[in-house]
């Protein structure tokens, strides 16, 4: 499909949503959201720690990436749930900038200790949308979260395939049923 005729689909589910009338959130949406938007505050924080912690360029650039995602999603979140009257979580405050080469070698994560902690917590970013979205009634709520869910998934594809290059990436040994010839991939 052209560029063209999916900005159409994306512009008439849209107008859909926007005239639908808003009923209440019930119980699960608001949890869902609540807990989302807590992981990406934390992962947020956890990732600028990151940042703080490594010289690699490439890694620095992934991480950096990864904050704005959950800044961008964070804003959105919170400003839906103060219009929806929903406290928001208590959160960690950002951290400052500081120099990666200070930091004490007993408390410094390697490179890929850090690659694999985001990896994770994308992880489960992806699962806590993917899990909202079959709760999910209100469709400016699925909206939201759908797109949040399809940045977590662009991200982390690209993400993975970084980790594979840099030999970073913790894959589980090939599963072989009795049996079968070994192939040994």
């Amino acid at each position: 499909m052209s560029p063209d005729v999916l900005e159409a689909i994306k512009n008439v589910v849209h107008s859909l949503i926007d005239e639908e009338p808003k009923s209440p959130l019930h119980v699960g949406e608001v949890m869902s959201c609540w807990l989302f938007l807590a992981l990406c505050v934390e992962t947020q924080v956890q990732t600028e720690a990151g940042i703080n912690s490594t010289t690699d360029p490439e890694l620095r650039k992934a991480l950096h990436e990864a904050v704005e995602m959950f800044k961008s999603q964070k804003e959105k979140l919170t400003e839906f749930l103060r219009l929806e009257g929903v406290p928001l979580p208590p959160t960690s405050e950002s951290k400052p900038i500081s120099d990666p080469n200070s930091v004490p070698l007993g408390v410094k994560l390697t490179d890929k200790e850090l690659a694999n902690s985001l990896k994770k917590k994308i992880s489960m970013a992806i699962t806590n949308c993917a899990n909202a979205l079959a709760q999910i009634i209100r469709n400016d709520v699925g909206m939201m979260l759908s797109k949040f869910l399809q940045e977590h998934i662009t991200f982390l594809t690209t993400f993975k395939s970084q980790m594979r290059k840099r030999g970073w990436l913790k894959v589980p040994p090939p599963y072989n049923p009795a049996g079968s010839p070994n192939t040994g991939r």
